[in-house]
């Protein structure tokens, strides 16, 4: 008989802080080391348009993951939130335009003026739930859209505000590499706040309202004062994006802030699956990666040039049969496929069967 100790099967915790470590395995550290050195690696092998998509698909990724937590972990509706990329995009061009402030200016203005928003948003929250509160900021969305809209006109900016290239240290920022990197940047320290939030105090607060506040009031909870940080923090989250996205585009416009965009957000935690970030970031990869999809798919049809009238169209009622094909056979989202998947390969050849009727 072998007098070898045996060894565990499986994964097991023995302390806390173990249990609250992000990377838990060998497994997870060379997945994540493996994933940082194909991002790394991605601008220097793609062409100039995956750089352009890649760098899109990490806009929306923080605004995404601003939306999950609001909505997926905090429990509180928002139609608004193409309202606050617009406040903070336009806080940009506004002080560059007008002040010519530099970019590590502009950029924390911007978020500070969503936080601020945040509170205006976070307000109706108090009283209002569900469909009202929905509607609530619904038109606050309008509001910011309308103020910017007139500052256009009345200073002439009849296409929209024009940004120079932002300049930090004399370096002037410039280019898809370049941009690439600092996006990637931006939604690396986004999810990193997401994860330190939700690790923490305030992450369970936020689950107890969105489970009941009536509950989470007798925990000793302060549910008005959650409600009101939850809007706060993501506002911010989302102005900042939006400051990004000004100064990557180089221009700003209301036209880039219409309600659909909105309703892409919500797409994004819903398709993604709600509750959770690796769902706002699927979700965000999807919902950017969709509409050219599609167009390649249409370009692949014959007489491909015919419906160049009609893409537009197409991409719009793609896009709503998706999201209705998702609540309905795949609530979980694409994080439920994901976890599947895991389980599939975590079990492989085994499977779960159910026990025969009669049998023990």
């Amino acid at each position: 008989m072998s007098s070898r100790t045996p060894r565990a099967s499986g994964h097991f915790r023995t302390g806390y802080a173990q249990q609250f470590a992000l990377l838990q395995t060998r497994l997870e550290t060379r997945s994540l080391f493996m994933f940082v050195v194909v991002l790394l690696a991605f601008p220097f092998l793609a062409s100039a348009f995956y750089i352009d998509l890649a760098s899109q698909v990490f806009l929306a990724a923080i605004g995404a993951l601003a939306l999950m937590l609001l909505t997926g972990y905090a429990g509180q509706i928002s139609l608004g939130h193409a309202g606050l990329l617009c406040a903070g995009a336009f806080t940009t061009g506004i002080l560059a335009q007008e002040l010519h402030a530099p970019f590590w200016i502009t950029v924390p203005a911007a978020t500070l003026v969503g936080a601020l928003l945040g509170v205006v948003f976070g307000l109706p929250s108090l009283r209002l739930r569900g469909l009202y509160l929905a509607v609530s900021t619904l038109a606050l969305h309008f509001v910011v859209v309308y103020l910017g809209g007139e500052y256009e006109s009345k200073r002439g900016f009849s296409t929209g505000i024009t940004l120079d290239a932002p300049t930090i240290g004399g370096w002037t920022i410039y280019g898809g590499k370049v941009w690439y990197f600092i996006l990637l940047a931006g939604a690396a320290l986004t999810l990193w706040i997401c994860l330190n939030l939700l690790r923490g105090r305030t992450g369970r607060a936020w689950r107890a309202v969105h489970a009941h506040e009536t509950v989470a009031a007798a925990l000793g909870i302060h549910v008005a004062g959650q409600k009101l940080l939850a809007f706060v923090i993501s506002s911010a989250l989302t102005a900042m994006s939006g400051a990004l996205f000004a100064y990557y585009r180089g221009f700003v416009s209301v036209e880039a802030f219409s309600l659909f965009l909105s309703i892409q957000y919500v797409a994004m935690i819903i398709i993604g699956g709600m509750g959770s970030l690796l769902g706002a970031i699927l979700g965000a990869v999807f919902v950017t990666i969709f509409p050219y999809a599609i167009e390649a798919a249409l370009m692949r049809l014959p007489d491909a040039q015919s419906y160049a009238g009609v893409l537009f169209a197409v991409n719009y009622a793609a896009f709503g049969v998706v999201m209705i094909l998702f609540l309905l056979f795949e609530p979980l989202g694409l994080v439920g496929v994901w976890r599947r998947l895991q389980t599939y390969f975590l079990l492989w050849p085994f499977k779960h069967r159910p026990l025969e009727r009669g049998r023990k």
